[in-house]
This record gives C-alpha cells, sequence and structure tokens, in this order.
C-alpha cells in the first residue's frame, strides 16, 4: 500500500471512528437493527479503532515526508496501545479530550516533518 492509500485509509478511518463516538448515530443504527445490547461497548472499540486510525495517519506522513532513519512504527503502536488503556482506565472521563489531543499531536507531527523536509536540501539543491 503507498503512501497516498495509507494516509486516505487513515483518514476516513479517523473521521468514521470520531463520528461514530462523539454522535448518537452508531447508536441510532445499532439500535434499529435490534442490537441495542452492545451500545454500552461501543467505545471499548470505537475510541482504539480512533487512535489507530490516527497512528496510520502519523506513519503515513512520515512515509510521504521521506525522512530517512528508523522507521516510528514501534513508537506509533506504543502511543495507540497507551492511549486505549489510558482512555479505558480512566473510564472514558477525559475521552474527548485525550482525543482531540491525540488528533492535535498528529497534526503537529505531520507540519513537523513537512518543515523538516522543506529545510532539507532536494535532489537538485545540491553542488
Amino acid at each position: 500500500m503507498n503512501e497516498k492509500t495509507q494516509l486516505r485509509r487513515g483518514l476516513i478511518g479517523s473521521v468514521l471512528a470520531a463520528i461514530c463516538c462523539f454522535t448518537p448515530l452508531l447508536v441510532v443504527v445499532v439500535t434499529g437493527a435490534g442490537l441495542s445490547a452492545i451500545v454500552g461497548w461501543l467505545d471499548y472499540a470505537l475510541f482504539p479503532l480512533l487512535f489507530a486510525s490516527l497512528g496510520l495517519v502519523a506513519h503515513a506522513l512520515w512515509l510521504m515526508s521521506q525522512k530517512r532513519g528508523p522507521s516510528p512504527k514501534g513508537i506509533i503502536t506504543l502511543l495507540v496501545l497507551a492511549l486505549s488503556v489510558l482512555l479505558i482506565w480512566l473510564e472514558f472521563r477525559f475521552a474527548l479530550r485525550i482525543s482531540v489531543a491525540a488528533a492535535l499531536a498528529v497534526a503537529l507531527y505531520g507540519y513537523w516533518l513537512r518543515r523538516g523536509a522543506a529545510a532539507q536540501p532536494g535532489p537538485s539543491d545540491t553542488f
């Protein structure tokens, strides 16, 4: 999978997970399908899905920046797991704040990567 496809899929997953987490849309759909017994458990799947999608976006941004060095896959995976465990451990008290902080962190990471890529000399800039 190339980085543009990975970025697109990560963004779509993040948006869908965020819509399902923060609006009653999924609750209405699940209840309408007669599965209202699982409504209380949806957040245990949706928030880790949101964090995993944001991790996919972060990795795609790293791939697109063409940075050299070790891949941040391990760090991104640990952060996704840590945020998911933290959110469940805190019993979703700070769900919105943690989710917004995770999204801002990915945005700042993308900005940092883009800024670093602009500062690096390209193939035509070398003498």
